[in-house]
């Protein structure tokens, strides 16, 4: 009898934990995410090579044209903590959701390069704000001791949304414009959620937070460092992003069917980004730094080496899915732990590099394909790769070296994601302000009970 209680229990409780508030919200939040990161963003390159043909766009303004929703993203990164203490978390959330809308269905209706443009940069305002407005209710609304796993299962959206992009062109072919369409309808979808599910607060900060502490000449130096590399990472990304399909069907033959799956393989490689960004976190993000460029420039001459092979170019995306997610996470948690105690700036400054790097990046690389050819351009992009890699070993450090010996037992606790999150804010001594977690308040209450009997 007792065995098939506590039989179960077991799964009641994992039940439980599945449907708590923080896990609904992580889950509902990874959906938006996957629509204005996945649908909004990523997926243009998927269908580059149909909408070139049908626009009869050249590679040089599909460089173009691909760096533009990078631009728009970097600009409303910059307004987006604004727009979400204005309006609150629903509202910014709606309007995010609004834009990808708008976006997604002028893509749809796009018949010249102008509007195809337009659509994208209507798209990346829509990316640009959406995660500091989820970031917004997630400060207010989840206990701080699951931020890091919260954001962790939201940043994973991205990798849905661009797996669910596949189901798409697989089943419809070459009708980019019908894709579009049906992707315009989830983002609708997402935005009557949105309204419905986020409730309308603003970011809320702790009373007994200190303000965040001057900015030091030392950190930065490390955050020059930091986008630096974050900038090289998404000028030699935006070859694969942008070009990565058309190279396959321009040289390799292969059809929109077949490149699908390059991105399926993006999208499922991507999810283990956390746990990789993880791992680094916690040993040395010198070395995890250098490995996965050396993957992305590795992705890069895999796809360009042999363009007509599917099984080749599915490897060469999960190599690039599981490297990229890895860098941006990685460069994530370096941002907030250089900068302690500032919400808005730390988690935000590596992604502009990141994107500005791509918005860059895209335009060359359409101008060198027009030069030299694809696979000359692809193994351009990947030796740069493996010249950031080498560089490695300036890669900012965020942990002090010189610690005591009593505090080496105390380090691994300072690591991981949640870790780092637990820095964004500080108490009066500089240090990390303590939340109880549920079982923890649940304890005490229990104990309070105990005392008054």
């Amino acid at each position: 009898m007792d065995t098939s209680k506590n039989a179960d229990t077991v799964p009641s409780e994992s039940v439980k934990h599945l449907l708590s508030p923080s896990m609904r919200f992580a889950l509902f939040g990874a959906g938006l995410i996957a629509i204005t990161f996945g649908l909004a963003r990523f997926a243009f390159g998927l269908f580059v090579p149909e909408i070139r043909d049908d626009l009869h766009i050249s590679p040089q303004w599909v460089g173009v044209i691909g760096a533009i929703p990078l631009i728009s993203f970097v600009l409303a990164s910059l307004a987006a903590p604004f727009v979400a203490d204005r309006l609150g978390a629903r509202n910014a959330t709606v309007l995010a959701s609004l834009f990808a809308v708008l976006g997604l269905g002028l893509i749809s209706q796009a018949t010249d390069a102008f509007r195809l443009s337009l659509g994208v940069f209507i798209c990346g305002i829509s990316t640009g704000l959406m995660m500091p407005a989820l970031t917004a209710a997630m400060q207010a609304l989840i206990d701080r001791s699951v931020h890091g796993r919260t954001s962790s299962v939201m940043n994973a959206g991205t990798s849905i949304g661009v797996a669910v992009a596949v189901p798409a062109i697989i089943i419809l072919g070459g009708l980019w414009r019908s894709a579009y369409l049906l992707f315009t309808a989830l983002a609708f979808i997402g935005l009557l959620a949105a309204f419905y599910f986020i409730p309308a607060v603003s970011r809320v900060i702790p009373a007994d937070a200190a303000p965040p502490p001057k900015i030091t000449l030392t950190q930065s130096w490390r955050l020059l460092w930091l986008s630096i590399f974050a900038f090289a990472m998404g000028f030699i990304a935006a070859a694969y992003w942008v070009f990565a399909p058309d190279l396959a069907v321009t040289l390799g033959a292969l059809t929109s069917e077949d490149t699908a799956w390059l991105w399926l393989a993006i999208g499922i490689a991507g999810l283990g980004g956390a746990a990789i960004t993880d791992l680094a976190d916690r040993n040395n993000p010198q070395i995890m730094h250098a490995l996965m460029l050396v993957m992305l420039a590795a992705s890069l001459v895999l796809l360009a080496a042999s363009p007509g092979q599917v099984l080749i170019g599915i490897f060469s995306a999960l190599v690039f899915g599981l490297a990229y997610m890895s860098l941006t996470g990685l460069y994530l948690l370096t941002g907030i732990r250089l900068l302690p105690g500032r919400l808005s700036l730390g988690p935000v400054l590596p992604f502009l590099a990141c994107a500005l790097g791509q918005a860059v990046g895209a335009p060359v690389v359409g101008l060198l394909v027009e030069q030299l050819g694809y696979a000359d351009t692809f193994s351009t992009f990947a030796a740069l790769g493996i010249v950031v890699a080498m560089l490695s070993p300036l890669y900012p450090r965020y942990l002090d070296e010189e610690v005591a010996d009593e505090a080496l037992a105390e380090q691994e606790n300072l690591k991981g994601i949640q870790a780092a999150f637990d820095y964004q804010l500080l108490n009066e001594e500089g240090e990390p302000l303590h939340f109880e977690t549920p079982e923890e308040q649940a304890g005490d209450e229990s104990e309070d009970e105990r005392t008054k009997e």
